[in-house]
């Protein structure tokens, strides 16, 4: 009985490692196994399991050569852009402050202003958000007339009402518009 020969090597060389066997490169690049489907070959006869109709099911529009659904589409029910309200005509208080150019601010009342500061005491955008009036911050400030201002303040605001105005200056303060 022969023994198997042992493959020799040429001294002062090594065996190269089994990693470098199987080297990546660009013969050996390949999709990762299930990541790539073949496409379903529909109408190819019963057996296949989509023959005759093809998936599509019996009648109707999605069935029909050329069907597509639109992007809208909401399977017929009122579309969005039909259920949205109507901008009709000028005299309709919903036609014309549309969202994207209503004009937002936020009230601050005669009241608030009493019942928060001190006689004499000016009333700028800080203290009032530091008194949590006008909280928001890169919305208008508009002074309203509601309530009754005891005290002389020096108001500033964005915009004040003709009452606000009017009381505040009655009081023996002044009203300051600052530009928003």
């Amino acid at each position: 009985m022969t023994q198997p020969r042992r493959a020799t090597q040429p001294r002062g060389e090594q065996a190269a490692p089994a990693e470098a066997a199987a080297r990546v490169g660009l013969h050996s690049l390949a999709p990762a196994p299930g990541s790539r489907r073949q496409r379903k070959r529909v109408g190819r006869g019963e057996g296949s399991g989509t023959g005759k109709t093809a998936g599509r099911g019996q009648k109707g529009a999605g069935s029909r050569s050329g069907a597509r659904k639109r992007a809208s589409f909401e399977g017929g029910q009122n579309p969005i852009h039909m259920r949205m309200r109507k901008l009709r005509g000028p005299h309709m208080k919903k036609s014309m402050p549309f969202e994207p150019f209503r004009t937002h601010t936020q009230p601050v009342n005669l009241d608030d202003l009493d019942r928060r500061f001190d006689s004499g005491a000016a009333v700028t955008l800080d203290a009032l958000r530091e008194r949590g009036l006008a909280a928001r911050k890169g919305v208008a400030v508009k002074v309203l007339a509601r309530g009754q201002l005891e005290k002389p303040l020096t108001v500033h605001a964005h915009a004040f009402s003709a009452a606000a105005r009017e009381r505040i200056e009655a009081a023996g303060g002044t009203c300051v518009e600052e530009t928003p």
